[in-house]
């Protein structure tokens, strides 16, 4: 059981990290409140029996309801809840999927409540239609949003300061230039697709789509447009109003979530869904006779550093063995599956030959003593590795003959390795070779 004071103290903890960068609309003890909640409803999702990390998504969303909208919330609730992996023990290795579903209820509430706010301004700008231009000019000169006006034959004929801004450039160098010079090259069929051969054949509608702006030194940033056809009236031909919101760093955001729910924290190698994944696509894209080589490395007594030393020290010194293996991995991909457990995988083409070479190299790169803090420390390691046709295979079952190679080695003592040929293709484990 968690006690309340820890739950209390990591409560303050996140709050510290994350006040500061968005107004919260209530005072510092009803924040430590909610997110003492919130902390209780992440370790619930962690521990409850059977796992299931989706209700961490309402964590997140109870996030963007208080206000907390900034993108670097996230990042920093990261940080902040690093003790968790710890508190939750036995269960720290479920941390990557529930922080995961956090981020995804947070991302998804987010776009929501902006799409809503863009709604609305959709429904002020129909209305402004029928109001007085000044009205108009007002709202288009001060509103937060990137508004521009274009003709229907494709050239700026006005920005407010907003999308000046996004653009990099002044009104008057936007005003009469055609609006594909201001799209990213990659983009401009998809924009005129959509815009002359959707919007204005239909003669009426909006259309949304995301795209790439080119920025006056080179760069590009990304934006959502909402571009909505305004009929022709009164005398006033019709005209093109483009709603944008930059979305840059929301796509940051999401590739960073990305590559995080692919790496691990502590190392930065590759994690097991990686792996999976990278399994999945060789198998998927195998010949027949292709094979792959699976090693599972695991390290002799790592529990015994930890708890001379400390985790600290344990935690540096598994990153430090990250180093030395991925060095002598030699185009193969290292991932850590947890704990001090490693598999390194070799994609076609492997034979027994490259397989053990490559497995007695890794293994002596660890001969060294590792220096940590003030700590001159030796660790060893046991390796089971396979090599196996790989077509028609199944990822977790591969994976699970690597494992058993493991396992045979740690039986035989420390330092050591088993290499044996499996095929899995067929159902079959045989012995090593």
């Amino acid at each position: 059981m968690t006690g309340e004071s820890e739950v209390t103290a990591l409560a303050q903890r996140w709050r510290i990290a994350v006040a500061d960068i968005g107004f919260v609309p209530m005072s510092m003890r009803e924040l430590d409140r909610l997110l003492a909640r919130l902390v209780e409803r992440i370790i619930a999702a962690a521990t409850t029996e059977p796992f299931d990390p989706a209700d961490a998504a309402e964590v997140g969303a109870a996030l963007v309801r208080a206000n907390l909208t900034d993108p670097r919330v996230l990042t920093r609730s990261a940080v902040a809840l690093t003790p968790l992996t710890e508190i939750v023990a036995p269960h720290g290795d479920r941390m990557v999927a529930v922080f995961g579903e956090l981020s995804r209820g947070y991302t998804e509430t987010l776009l929501s409540a902006r799409a809503h706010d863009q709604e609305m301004l959709h429904t002020a700008m129909a209305e402004a239609r029928h109001a007085a231009e000044v009205r108009f000019r007002v709202m288009f000169d001060n509103a937060a949003v990137a508004i521009g006006i274009g003709d229907t034959a494709g050239r700026v004929v006005d920005v407010n300061p907003a999308l000046s801004a996004m653009l990099g450039l002044p009104g008057r160098r936007l005003r009469g230039r055609p609006v594909a010079e201001l799209v990213h090259p990659d983009d401009r069929d998809h924009m005129r697709e959509r815009v002359y051969g959707e919007l204005l054949a239909s003669g009426s509608g909006t259309i949304r789509l995301e795209l790439r702006y080119l920025l006056p030194d080179g760069g590009s940033g990304w934006a959502a447009w909402a571009i909505t056809l305004v009929p022709a009236s009164g005398g006033r031909a019709a005209y093109l109003l483009v709603v944008g919101e930059d979305t840059t760093q929301r796509r940051a955001l999401q590739a960073e979530l990305h590559r995080q729910a692919r790496h691990d924290p502590l190392t930065g190698l590759p994690n097991r869904r990686q792996l999976v994944d990278a399994l999945s696509r060789i198998i998927a894209e195998a010949r027949t006779g292709d094979r792959v080589g699976l090693g599972f490395i695991d390290l002799d007594g790592f529990k015994t550093i930890n708890d001379t030393y400390g985790h600290g020290v344990g935690d540096r010194l598994l990153t430090a063995v990250a180093e030395r293996l991925a060095a002598h991995a030699r185009g193969a991909m290292l991932a850590r599956i947890g704990g001090d457990e490693f598999v390194v995988l070799f994609a076609p083409p492997c034979d027994s030959v490259r397989m053990a070479h490559i497995v007695e190299t890794m293994l002596n790169a660890l001969s060294d003593p590792i220096g940590v803090d003030d700590h001159l420390l030796r660790v060893t390691a046991c390796i089971g590795a396979v090599v196996t046709p790989v077509a028609n295979a199944d990822a977790e079952r591969l994976l699970d003959a690597a494992d058993a190679g493991l396992y045979r080695a740690k039986a035989a003592g420390p330092n050591r390795w088993v290499l044996h040929g499996v095929d899995v293709t067929a159902g079959a484990f045989p012995g090593s070779t």
